[in-house]
């Protein structure tokens, strides 16, 4: 494998970091159900496994192991999400030891956890199996990032947690090892 191929996406994801939603304009969808989603803990670990299989069984992968660890991990930094407000990857996600990563945002409340993975993996649509950051029709590696770490064939484990704020829900999802390498195809 050229040396190239190592480099991982960290670059990219930098570029990618959102800022925070304060400024940005809300967007409002059609809900499908009336009153709040249901929430806790097994329902959340229930629908990300069900959700990260089914992507990953459509291409042909295995699926993931669930990791208390990615998950406790998770839970922090999604906390800290909900108390600053602020919506961007981790630094740690960042770092030498560095795990994949996907974050989602919405009104509190307003989105089942099957619809927020939902979201991340509509982005097949959009996809285009070639190396990254190559991989998305719209010439945006941004609009299948997501869809990409869910479908990784170098990712073995993940976990994944909830938090939120008065106005909003905050989705992390950890991911080891991280997937979308810059070289590399996904699966």
């Amino acid at each position: 494998m050229r040396a190239w191929q190592n480099i991982l996406w960290a670059p990219l994801a930098m570029l990618a970091a959102c800022s925070s939603p304060e400024g940005a304009e809300r967007v409002v969808e059609a809900r499908s159900f009336q009153g709040t989603a249901p929430r806790g803990p097994a329902l959340l670990r229930q629908a990300m496994q069900q959700g990260h299989d089914a992507a990953r069984a459509e291409v042909g992968l295995p699926p993931l192991t669930w990791s208390d660890d990615l998950a406790a991990g998770a839970r922090v930094y999604a906390q800290t999400l909900a108390r600053t407000g602020r919506f961007e990857h981790s630094p740690e996600s960042q770092t030498v030891d560095r795990v994949g990563e996907n974050l989602w945002t919405g009104t509190r409340g307003a989105y089942r956890y099957d619809e927020m993975i939902g979201h991340w993996r509509a982005e097949k649509r959009d996809y285009v199996h070639q190396p990254v950051p190559d991989f998305s029709r719209t010439g945006r590696w941004e609009d299948v990032a997501h869809y990409g770490q869910l479908v990784s064939r170098r990712t073995l484990r993940f976990g994944c947690a909830m938090a939120s704020s008065r106005r909003d829900d905050y989705l992390v999802c950890r991911y080891d090892p991280p997937g979308n390498l810059v070289g590399a195809r996904v699966y």
